[in-house]
């Protein structure tokens, strides 16, 4: 969800994005005897209500230490004219969920020019908020979520979303072209991915590092998790992803979660993916999947959706063991 901040930046940035890393989709600079592939299991069901996340995909494998996530804006970002972004609570029954209030804290952790990190706390939530996030030798609990902002064309835009409580990221690229504005789509986890009620990561602490826009993850189950923003521009958003262990008890390391109703009511309808040594792509609709061993993954829509229009597909990829420099 989008918060719009109360007050706004007047400084303009120099350049049009953030870009340190991150090739395109498909291409892969490093050695492919260093590519791992890791086992994408479909744990998805059938649903009516276009507001619950019935998609979820869970990535698993012992030997994964980094990984590269990347949210990019649809192939048809160019046709859209009028965007679609309304909850459709037609077949929904979702009144007691968590929303954004009047009587919230809002809090901003530490803020530049180009870059700010805001926390929120909302009326309710589903699970206690008591992870710490410490910036520098600020520490402060008691947030639902914290998001990172930038200034691009002379508005603020929020590109990296996280729920402390549950462990939650949902990430975005600049508005595309002349666009004011884009969607949030697709979530996805990173770390020990447990059942409880639903999928979540456990998180015992958060460490915001400003100079690298860096996150790391203390885990509940134990290990760590760093996730550096490495580029974002008009295009696509990258994270580049680092383990400290092994995920306990065979645990799944990440997970994407998403809705569809049908083909035109959805965040993510379809999934293609490729082997390590593959031709080329295969592809499924997102609820028939049956699963694959995958190098890299992406998932998205070709069709336009009356849900979330603009909404990002998701790409994870570039899966390394802990050898990998």
């Amino acid at each position: 969800m989008l918060i719009e901040p109360h007050d706004r930046r007047r400084f303009l940035i120099g350049a049009a994005s953030l870009a340190l890393a991150g090739p395109a989709l498909g291409q892969n600079a490093r050695d492919p005897e260093e590519e791992l592939q890791v086992r994408i299991e479909n744990n998805s069901a059938p649903e009516l209500c276009t507001e619950k996340d019935n998609i979820e995909l869970d990535f698993i494998s012992p030997r994964v230490r980094r990984m590269q996530v990347q949210a990019i804006h649809p192939s048809y970002i160019g046709m859209v004219g009028s965007d679609h972004w309304a909850p459709d609570w037609s077949s929904c029954d979702l009144s007691h969920d968590s929303k954004f209030g009047a009587n919230g804290r809002r809090l901003t952790f530490w803020e530049t020019p180009e870059f700010w990190l805001t926390g929120y706390t909302l009326p309710s939530f589903w699970r206690p908020n008591g992870v710490s996030i410490r910036v520098g030798d600020r520490v402060e609990t008691g947030f639902h979520l914290i998001q990172l902002w930038m200034l691009y064309r002379e508005r603020a835009e929020e590109i990296l979303v996280l729920y402390p409580p549950d462990g939650y990221w949902r990430a975005r690229p600049l508005p595309f072209e002349d666009m004011r504005w884009t969607a949030y789509g697709s979530s996805f986890l990173t770390g020990p991915v447990e059942v409880q009620r639903r999928p979540l990561v456990a998180l015992k602490e958060i460490v915001f590092e400003p100079g690298s826009h860096t996150f790391t993850l203390e885990f509940k189950r134990g290990g760590q998790a760093r996730v550096q923003l490495a580029k974002v521009d008009q295009d696509r958003i990258v994270l580049d992803v680092a383990f400290s262990d092994a995920m306990p008890d065979g645990l799944p390391f990440a997970a994407l979660r998403s809705m569809y109703a049908m083909q035109t009511m959805s965040d993510a309808a379809r999934v293609a993916w490729r082997t390590k040594r593959g031709n080329g792509w295969e592809e499924a609709p997102v609820i028939g999947f049956a699963g694959a061993q995958a190098a890299e993954i992406w998932v998205g829509r070709h069709l336009p959706s009356r849900h979330n229009l603009s909404a990002p597909d998701m790409v994870f990829g570039k899966f390394q063991g802990a050898a990998a420099q």
